[in-house]
C-alpha cells in the first residue's frame, strides 16, 4: 500500500515537472497559435482536438500556457459555486490575455477577457505610462465608481503593474513600473494579466 502511494506521489511530482519544463519553454516567434473557442471546445469535450491543432498546443508554449489558464479557471468556475446571479453587480476581478498581434508591435492596449477592462499604455519620458480604465458598460461600473475600491492590475508571475482607485472617469494612471518594454513583459510572464480588488 505505502509502496502504491510513493509510486503515486512520484508520478504526480514527475507530472509537475514535465508540465513546468513544457511551459517554461523559450521559443523563437512563439504567439497563440489557437483561438481560445477552439481550446474551450476541447476542455469542455464538445470538440476534441485535430492532430494538427495538437502538435501546435505541443510546439507553442505560450499557447500551452493559455490552455492551463482556461483549464484552470474552468475548474474553479465548478469548484466555486455562484451565489449570485449572473447579472448581478458583484465583481471579484477579470483577467486578460496579450495576443498574438500585440507581441509583433509597439503595445497600445490590452483588454480583459470579459470587456470591462483597458489598459493603455502611453510612451512618455523614454518610459511609458499605464492607465487603467473601466468599460461604462460593465455591470459593476456604478458599483465601483461609488464605492472607490483599491484596485491593482497584476502581471502573470503576479507583480504588481499599477495599483490604486479609480477617478470619476473610471481611470487609474501610473507610471510603468519596469524596465522592459510592456509587450515584451507581459511575454515574459505567461502573456496574461488580471484587474483585481485589493483586499482591505
Amino acid at each position: 500500500m505505502k509502496e502504491n502511494e510513493l509510486n503515486s506521489a512520484q508520478d504526480d511530482l514527475d507530472a509537475r515537472v514535465r508540465e513546468r519544463m513544457l511551459l517554461s519553454r523559450a521559443v523563437a516567434g512563439d504567439r497563440l497559435m489557437l483561438a481560445d473557442a477552439t481550446l474551450l471546445a476541447a476542455l469542455d469535450g464538445t470538440r476534441p482536438l485535430t492532430p494538427n491543432e495538437r502538435a501546435a498546443l505541443s510546439a507553442s508554449p505560450l499557447t500551452l500556457r493559455r490552455f492551463r489558464q482556461l483549464s484552470l479557471a474552468r475548474h474553479a468556475a465548478e469548484v466555486t459555486p455562484v451565489a449570485v446571479a449572473a447579472n448581478d453587480p458583484v465583481w471579484s476581478g477579470s483577467t486578460g490575455m496579450l495576443r498574438a498581434a500585440a507581441t509583433t508591435e509597439a503595445l497600445e492596449s490590452l483588454v480583459t477577457d470579459d470587456g470591462c477592462w483597458t489598459l493603455h499604455f502611453l510612451p512618455q519620458d523614454g518610459g511609458w505610462q499605464v492607465i487603467l480604465g473601466l468599460s461604462a458598460e460593465a455591470p459593476f461600473a456604478a458599483r465601483l465608481l461609488r464605492e472607490q475600491p483599491q484596485l491593482r492590475v497584476i502581471d502573470g508571475g503576479g507583480a504588481i503593474v499599477l495599483q490604486g482607485r479609480l477617478d470619476a472617469d473610471g481611470e487609474c494612471e501610473r507610471a510603468w513600473p519596469f524596465a522592459t518594454a510592456p509587450a515584451a513583459h507581459f511575454q515574459l510572464y505567461g502573456a496574461s494579466f488580471a484587474v483585481e480588488p485589493v483586499a482591505p
